[in-house]
């Protein structure tokens, strides 16, 4: 028996932010905006964007936050390059007055 250990490490980064106007519009146009400058960067592997889901309301749920961005990454050289790119950037500089609350948990996963 023998036990192969080739991994391929990527990153995941997530991240939640809480709005100070939660209005729809409002939650609706950070979506729009992390679609329209959060996807696509070269190394990403997974993309997505979202409204919180207003059913899952389970004590364990968390849900102090109004948008989610799941984004993995091949490695952390294309991590950190997406963190310095003109496009995300310019979203930070766009959506930031909005922000009452940014939480990001990066992690490694290996497949």
């Amino acid at each position: 028996f023998v036990l192969c250990a080739s991994f391929i490490m990527q990153l995941a980064h997530i991240v939640y932010f809480t709005l100070t106007d939660s209005s729809a519009a409002k939650v609706d146009e950070l979506v729009a905006a992390c679609n329209q400058y959060l996807s696509g960067h070269p190394g990403t592997v997974y993309y997505s964007a979202a409204k919180l889901n207003p059913d899952l309301a389970r004590p364990v749920n968390d849900r102090h936050y109004h948008v989610a961005l799941h984004v993995v990454f091949e490695s952390l050289a294309a991590h950190d390059a997406y963190q310095v790119a003109p496009r995300h950037l310019k979203f930070i500089e766009e959506q930031k007055a909005n922000w009452a609350k940014v939480r990001v948990f990066d992690s490694d996963i290996s497949i």
